[in-house]
């Protein structure tokens, strides 16, 4: 791949990464809740699914998912329930004032992996995205594979530091996990945006 195409790979997976979706709900969440490092486990998980997606793409899935009306509308509503279970989830969560030590025992490293990992892998929007995405940058002169890897790579290390930038922002309202209200309130937000985010991909079309 040659530098001037990277460069443009970069610039466009900046800008996708920046681009406010439930992936930056996940990472927010998870850093006012638990702290930039805690939050560490989402971020990856959100990763292990860009990288399974991306993975889909390159074997073909992806395409035949763009040409399958049935494939694609049952992992996009896959994704749509799991989206809005998490949302209405949040949003009735029970809330109560409690220290900020018997807040982070609660915290399961596992579980956050799996939810990221799931959050970003029931996106079909995303999978279709990649399959127009991804052959843009493609050059028949240079190994396949390799420049699959440089994709992926490029794509989850610029999440990474994306999503730890939503995250330690998030991080610096902590203190809110010690108000009542102020969580009610944080947890109504982060909810409404996982619904908003599901209904968005609801409307999700066949490419």
């Amino acid at each position: 791949m040659n530098l001037d195409v990277w460069i443009t790979l970069f610039l466009a997976s900046l800008a996708i990464s920046i681009s406010p979706g439930a992936g930056a709900v996940v990472s927010m969440n998870y850093g006012i809740k638990y702290g930039l490092k805690k939050s560490y486990a989402a971020i990856f998980g959100l990763q292990a699914g860009l990288f399974i997606q991306t993975f889909i793409v390159v074997i073909g899935l992806g395409a035949l998912i763009a040409n399958s009306v049935m494939l694609f509308n049952i992992i996009k509503w896959i994704g749509v329930g799991y989206l809005l279970y998490l949302g209405f989830t949040k949003i009735f969560e029970k809330v109560e004032t409690i220290e900020e030590t018997e807040h982070l025992k609660n915290y399961s490293a596992k579980k956050a992996f799996i939810s990221a990992t799931l959050i970003n892998l029931t996106n079909p929007k995303a999978t279709v995205f990649l399959v127009a995405f991804i052959p843009q940058f493609l050059d028949p002169n240079y190994s396949l594979w390799i420049q699959f890897l440089i994709i992926i790579t490029t794509l989850c290390i610029i999440d990474i530091f994306v999503m730890t930038g939503y995250s330690s922002m998030a991080s610096k309202l902590k203190f809110l996990i010690k108000d009542v209200k102020a969580m009610k309130i944080q947890n109504r937000i982060t909810g409404t945006f996982l619904i908003l985010a599901a209904l968005f991909m609801s409307t999700t079309k066949r490419g």
